[in-house]
């Protein structure tokens, strides 16, 4: 037993009871029909073509490059360097309409959640993981047929040609951020699954470099430089033991960018055929008058009105001026940014833009098994490939847009929910500890507070008169309960300025994908 009381050997079953009872609070559904595990009892193989156009493309040195323990692979790429330091990028998107087709029961599930959840001790998947990480997963050395992004990069960065077909691949090699982006940036060796396929090196170095050059021609554009905490528990069996943080790095970078890229020219695309998309908009911030004060409290001045490159101009100095804080930085402005949401257009329409990405095409494609958003899309564009009718009408995308913003909305509660939870798991024996911490929330809801030593958020339940997004302050934990996520500070004086040596220095990675 621990200080408090509690049996280590139960922190995974009481997360994960917590989870589920955050799901149906939520009104997200934890575990999938009879109906649609009925159809899925139905499905043993995965999709073949039959008597469709689908190009062979099985040939190429596709890989996939995800998370560690990731399984449900949802994209592949490849690189072909062309004369003129051009690279041919192509980007093969899992096809999970060819399995998932709309109005079946499977559909339906997939529909009322709209996304996986993953929770810090149970995923809720969008699809059964029969589907999800077996037949419409990209795994490898398995062919699956897939929807094909193809597009050509130029030196600077500009997209100057691109396609979109359907194609069959396999995958070469299962890749992960971590050893991939470690021997990108000459800190350790090229993974074993990569070095096992000859020439592979030489091609995810090639992706490297076009990824690069994408995103510095998207920083020029105004695409904000951007950095936060994404921590990731850890268990020693069923016992949460800490919370590792997971960096940002070359190769999260590669797909990033490259999925950017895809999901710019699907929207287009589309437009292109007159059929209607949903894209994914971030406004220009409402709270703008707070991000010029955050701004000329660093001595830099700001426009009165939204300006992304002027924004990124100052996140960029930010950044290298102070790369120890400046995840604290990022964090108060994505929060002063405000939300995204979906919005369905039609050909002709114009809808607002993705501001932090300095994009204004810009529709979700790329994890149909894990983002029902990316499934309409899919749809969408086989349909538009086929020559066919739209399989949406607008009414049904305006509606489908609306529903997928909200539940989204409700499932990064609940994974909030279940972190918080987690978070208070490893703060129950530390009651009445100080912490130098950072404003990340206030409204009139109330005041919340992220911990710098440690990647934890709580609430500031007393002294909270006069702190807004942004400000720094020393906090003492006062309580915490496990059950409902709640971890409550009072404030107790100003910070104190961080040492490089603190263990809050070198944590920093970016927002999942």
């Amino acid at each position: 037993m621990n200080p408090t009381g509690r049996n280590e050997k139960q922190h995974r079953a009481i997360l994960q009871d917590i989870a589920r009872r955050a799901m149906t609070d939520r009104e997200l559904l934890p575990d999938f029909s009879p109906e649609a595990l009925a159809q899925l009892g139905g499905i043993h193989a995965p999709a073949e073509a039959k008597g469709e156009t689908v190009r062979d493309l099985t040939g190429l040195l596709w890989a996939s490059i995800d998370n560690d323990d990731s399984r449900d692979l949802d994209q592949l790429t490849v690189a072909e360097v062309l004369p003129g330091d051009k690279v041919r990028i192509l980007v093969a998107v899992a096809d999970v309409d060819a399995i998932v087709k709309k109005g079946s029961a499977l559909d339906d599930q997939a529909r009322h959640n709209t996304t996986s959840v993953y929770t810090a001790a149970l995923i809720f998947p969008m699809l059964p993981e029969k589907l999800s990480t077996d037949l419409t997963s990209l795994n490898f050395n398995a062919d699956r047929l897939s929807v094909v992004v193809d597009m050509v990069a130029g030196p600077d960065g500009s997209v100057l040609d691109s396609g979109i077909y359907r194609a069959r691949v396999r995958n070469r090699a299962k890749l992960a951020y971590s050893s991939v982006g470690a021997w990108l940036e000459g800190k350790g060796p090229m993974p074993d699954a990569a070095a096992a396929v000859p020439a592979l090196d030489a091609n995810l170095r090639a992706q490297d470099r076009a990824a690069q050059n994408l995103r510095s021609l998207r920083h020029v554009q105004g695409a904000l430089s951007l950095e936060t905490i994404k921590a990731k528990p850890i268990f020693e069996g069923d016992e949460l033991r800490d919370f590792k943080v997971e960096a940002r790095n070359r190769a999260t970078d590669l797909i990033e960018d490259f999925m950017i890229a895809a999901n710019g020219i699907t929207a287009r695309y589309l437009t292109s055929r007159k059929f209607p998309s949903l894209r994914r908009v971030v406004r220009e911030p409402k709270r703008w008058d707070r991000i010029v004060e955050l701004a000329g409290d660093r001595k830099f001045s700001l426009p009165a009105h939204p300006d992304p490159k002027a924004l990124d101009a100052f996140l960029q100095k930010e950044k290298a001026s102070d790369p120890l804080r400046f995840p604290d930085l990022s964090l108060a402005v994505i929060k002063l940014l405000g939300a995204g949401e979906y919005m369905a257009e039609l050909p002709g329409d114009t809808a607002p833009g993705h501001f932090g990405l300095a994009v204004k095409d810009y529709g979700h494609s790329t994890a149909p098994n894990r983002r029902y958003p990316d499934l309409i899309t899919q749809r969408l564009l086989k349909a538009a490939l086929a020559g066919g009718s739209w399989p949406y009408r607008k009414d049904e995308l305006d509606a489908l847009a609306s529903h997928c913003t909200e539940e989204e909305d409700a499932a990064d509660k609940v994974e909030r929910q279940v972190d918080k939870s987690a978070e208070a798991l490893l703060l129950e024996s530390r009651i009445n500890e100080q912490f130098d911490a950072l404003v990340t929330g206030a409204s009139e809801k109330g005041t919340w507070v992220r911990l710098l030593p440690l990647p934890v958020e709580g609430k500031l339940v007393q002294g909270s008169a006069g702190l807004d997004i942004g400000d720094r302050l020393r906090v003492q934990l006062i309580s915490v309960d496990v059950e409902r996520g709640f971890i409550d500070f009072k404030r107790v004086g100003p910070s104190k300025r961080l040492s490089p040596s603190s263990p809050a220095a070198g944590n920093r990675s970016t927002p999942k994908r």
